[in-house]
């Protein structure tokens, strides 16, 4: 029996995944409005950026609450959101340039 691994998504999925999952809630995407600054405008303009995606990932990495739940929601452990986010933010926490 050939058997498969389930790859795990990449660090710009993981991102997509999680602003997904809090625009399924009303409240939540509200306080990530308020919190982030992000608008659905910018997102849409800046969505590919990094800096953006650690964004997205720093809002449910911020609560504890959050971040287990979308963990929970999205079937990740909680350390990969955790390592999505470390890794788009980059050294200086500020998003990494594509290419760099």
């Amino acid at each position: 029996m050939i058997s498969r691994e389930t790859a795990e998504p990449d660090d710009f999925t993981v991102a997509l995944m999680a602003l997904s999952w809090i625009l399924q809630d009303e409240v939540l995407t509200d306080r990530f409005i308020a919190l982030t600054g992000l608008f659905p405008d910018d997102l849409r303009g800046s969505l590919a950026e990094p800096a953006t995606q650690s964004a997205i990932l720093d809002f449910l990495v911020a609560n504890d609450g959050d971040l287990l739940a979308a963990a929970d929601g999205l079937a990740l452990k909680p350390e990969r959101i955790v390592a999505a986010r470390d890794a788009l933010a980059g050294p200086d926490g500020r998003g990494q340039e594509w290419g760099a």
